[in-house]
Order: structure tokens, then sequence, then C-alpha cells
């Protein structure tokens, strides 16, 4: 008996063990993973980039609620991860391309006959994204984001440009997605026939470790 209750007891020491030590290595996985939830962490240094999610567009409209404006096809961003500490955090990475083909871009503004090209300047942005999927991308000090758009119209070509303090957004590991929603920019420059609100809406998905074999998918924590 005796020998029995000494077995149950270290069995039971045994589980307690074990079930303490499930959940502190959770805790020792990174915000950023890949292969899942609580995956492999992402490393410093990596890139990670994401093409427009399939069957959407990327839109600069005038007003939040309006479909007047300028929608994109195809676009893309790159980024460099330059922290990616335990979770629960935040990481930290440095937007360096953020791309938009005028082939695939069309305005229905009236006046405009195409455009020609979106450039995004001032990078690059920082952006955090943290355990929450909370993503926010800021300009370096003293710099705004800003994004010019060159239209062709029947009077020539214009150039707007827009500017925005910062962005926000939204990351969601069911589809590994960011996403933007009526992000608000301000005419910094152009003509009249460049509206003076543009409201950026945008999913970028899937959002992918290119810097690692096959490009998997990365994950928030």
């Amino acid at each position: 008996m005796r020998t029995r209750t000494s077995l149950a007891l270290a069995a039971a020491v045994t589980a307690l063990t074990l079930s303490a030590a499930g959940p502190a290595s959770a805790a020792d996985g990174t915000v950023l993973t890949t292969g899942g939830p609580g995956g492999t962490a992402v490393v410093a240094g990596d890139v990670l980039s994401a093409s427009l999610a399939a069957g959407t567009n990327a839109t600069l409209y005038s007003s939040s609620t309006g479909t007047s404006g300028v929608s994109c096809s195809s676009s893309a961003f790159v980024a460099e991860v330059v922290d990616n500490p335990a979770a629960p955090g935040t990481a930290t990475e440095s937007v360096t391309s953020h791309t938009f083909d005028s082939a695939g871009c069309t305005s229905n503004v009236a006046g405009v006959l195409g455009v020609t090209r979106i450039t995004v300047d001032n990078l690059p942005y920082t952006a955090t994204v943290t355990s929450g999927g909370a993503l926010t991308i800021t300009p370096a000090a003293g710099s705004t984001i800003q994004t010019t758009v060159v239209l062709r119209t029947l009077l020539g070509s214009i150039t707007c440009v827009y500017r925005a303090p910062g962005m926000t957004g939204t990351a969601d590991n069911t589809d590994n997605s960011i996403s933007f929603s009526n992000q608000q920019f301000t005419k910094f420059s152009g003509s009249s026939l460049c509206f003076s609100n543009g409201y950026f809406t945008a999913k970028y998905a899937p959002v992918a470790d290119t810097s690692q074999t096959g490009g998997p998918a990365v994950f928030v924590n």
C-alpha cells in the first residue's frame, strides 16, 4: 500500500510539473510567429511582405462613405522586423516599400482620364503590432505619411499630394491579413480636381515571412 501511495504521489507531482511547464512555454513565445499561433518565432531582420487579398482593391475615396476616387487592384508592401518580443507584447517593423501598380488603377472622378502613378513617400515608416492585433504606422519624427497621386485629365497631368500623421489597422490570424479602413488623408497640394480628403481602405493577405523557405504565413500572438 505504501509503495502504491508513493507511486501515486510521484505521478501527481509529475503531472503538476508538466501542466505548469505548458503555459510557461507558451508565455515564452513571441508576438510574431510562423507555422501557426505560438509557432516558430519570426527573427529580427526577417522581411515580411503581402499583396492585396484576393478579389479586393485598395481605394482612396473622397469621403468615408462615398465611392468616388481612385481604386487599384494591385498593391503590395514590404517590411523588415526590427523587434519581436515575447508575447504578450508589441512587435516593431520598418516599412521599407509600399507600392501600387498604376496599370491596375482606375479613377471615376469627373474630368480624370486615368492614373499615371501612385507613390508612397517619406519611407521608411515604423509599424507596430500588438498581441491584440492592433496595428499602428507612424512616420519618422518631423515627417508625415505621404502619398503622391498623378492623374491624367482633360487639361493634362495633375499631381495630388495627400498627407496623414499616421495610420491604424488590424491584424487577423484568420487569413493572416492586415486591414486598413477609411484612413483619412488631407490634401497637401494639387489642383481643384484633387479631392480635399482621401480615405484609404485596403486589405493585404497573407502576410508572409519571405526570409524563410517557402514564405510561411505570419501569425500574431
